[in-house]
């Protein structure tokens, strides 16, 4: 697939190298000759010094024939324009980054698209809905509905208190287990397991289970005595923080902390009054000591700093709030953040290339999601008629290694697959992976 991406910043940088692995025609351009020229004799990938509102540019990388354009300079009004042009010059897809929401509503999506861009991402808006997420459930590292919320994917640190640890999988219940463990990350590795694997203290786990059974999960991983949460400390006025707050339910009451007076004096504006804005550094711990941090339930860390995050979510977990989330947009730091035990990381490049990356996908693919602290992917496919996936039981497919079955979707009815499962036409099929991987399996479903 030949795929040009405009923007050669934070998310199309990391987006071009994610593709490369895949052994895509890959182009990214920039207008900025210094972002490009570490990338090209290091990535198998082409660099091109162009404008992506430029038609004569467009034209050099040949947009004529590329399956996929997507537009990823930090200016949305840029991202939409190149999307036109590219379109109308033939690319096949196109998709822009932006920051403006309305744009997100359904009743504009038709205008969009007969302007020439079809699918439009707002990586900040990813993010938040994360952190909400993350904060209805204290407990859970990672928190995924898939088929409108009929199978659950839930990602919990294993703490010593435990009820399931140091047991192999397969005795820890029969056919009637009420969960499957799909996915397992210890240190720095990630483990599809298998029967005979066993999990320790300090794992991420991953489990797929029904709605039904999650205080279930709650209780074996150890989490009964977790506190919800009620009350939020944002650091940082961001647009993440924006959008948390309006996304927060109305129980939680939030106060944002923004050092930046007319940015607090615009955070006025945009939210309602039950948002408390204090003007004032986050990084204070008498400020926050004073606006009862000792209080609170849950500190998120959103400046565009990601050891200034780190840092106040280690003193936040000191002082004793139970649950801090932090914004790390250095991928590189996010295995130390989570050996440093800080809690949930959102990291809105890996929730962006998540989206563009189900783009790619001749199959039908309704959710692709990178997990945050684990080199894994989950993909949730539609099956076809004639599929290769159905015309076996699971533990003859021969799928590959590293690979696993979390779940289905039957009729609106979620069930776990076991090695005897039969997959039919019309399921939705969830499916675990090693990190890209996906493109492997997505040949079952085609």
């Amino acid at each position: 697939m030949k795929i040009i991406i405009a923007g050669a910043g934070e998310v199309g940088t990391h987006l071009a190298k994610l593709l490369s692995r895949e052994k895509q025609d890959i182009i990214l351009m920039d207008e900025d000759e210094d972002k490009l020229s570490p990338l090209s004799s290091n990535f198998d990938l082409m660099t091109v010094t162009a404008s992506p509102t430029s038609i004569s540019g467009l034209k050099d990388v040949g947009i004529n024939d590329a399956e996929l354009f997507i537009a990823v300079t930090p200016d949305e009004s840029r991202n939409i324009t190149a999307c036109m042009l590219a379109s109308n010059l033939g690319a096949i897809k196109t998709l822009a980054r932006i920051d403006n929401y309305e744009y997100l509503l359904p009743k504009n999506k038709e205008f969009f698209s007969n302007l020439g861009v079809q699918s439009l991402i707002y990586p900040e808006m990813l993010a938040a809905k994360e952190i909400v997420s993350s904060m209805r459930m204290s407990w859970v590292r990672q928190w995924w509905e898939f088929c409108g919320g009929a199978l659950i994917l839930i990602g919990v640190k294993m703490r010593s208190n435990a009820e399931i640890l140091n047991i192999p999988l397969h005795k820890l219940g029969g056919a009637n287990t009420p969960y499957h463990v799909v996915t397992i990350k210890r240190g720095n590795n990630t483990i599809i397991p298998r029967g005979d694997d066993t999990l320790k203290e300090n794992d991420i786990v991953y489990f797929t289970t029904m709605r039904k059974y999650v205080p279930y999960i709650r209780k074996i991983a150890g989490k009964e005595n977790t506190a919800d949460v009620q009350s939020v400390m944002i650091m940082g006025g961001s647009r993440i923080a924006v959008r948390t707050a309006q996304y927060a339910p109305d129980y939680m009451k939030i106060k944002i902390i923004e050092k930046d007076i007319d940015r607090c004096n615009r955070l006025t504006e945009l939210l309602d009054d039950r948002i408390m804005i204090i003007n004032g550094d986050g990084r204070d711990m008498e400020l926050l000591l004073e606006e009862g941090i000792k209080n609170t339930d849950a500190f998120v860390a959103l400046t565009d700093n990601a050891e200034t995050n780190i840092l106040a979510c280690l003193a936040a977990k000191r002082i004793g709030v139970s649950k801090t989330v932090a914004e790390v947009e250095n991928i590189d730091y996010i295995h130390m953040a989570e050996s440093l035990d800080i809690g949930s990381v959102i990291n809105k490049k890996l929730i962006a290339a998540s989206h563009i990356y189900q783009m790619m996908l001749r199959a039908d693919v309704s959710n692709v999601k990178c997990l945050t602290f684990a080199d894994a992917d989950v993909a949730e496919f539609s099956v076809k008629e004639g599929s290769r996936i159905t015309r076996h039981p699971v533990k003859d497919l021969g799928l590959p290694k590293g690979t696993t079955i979390g779940g289905l979707i039957r009729n609106g009815e979620s069930q776990l697959v076991t090695g005897d499962t039969l997959i039919k036409p019309g399921d939705h099929v969830v499916v675990f992976c090693l990190d890209m991987m996906i493109k492997k399996i997505e040949k079952f479903f085609s």
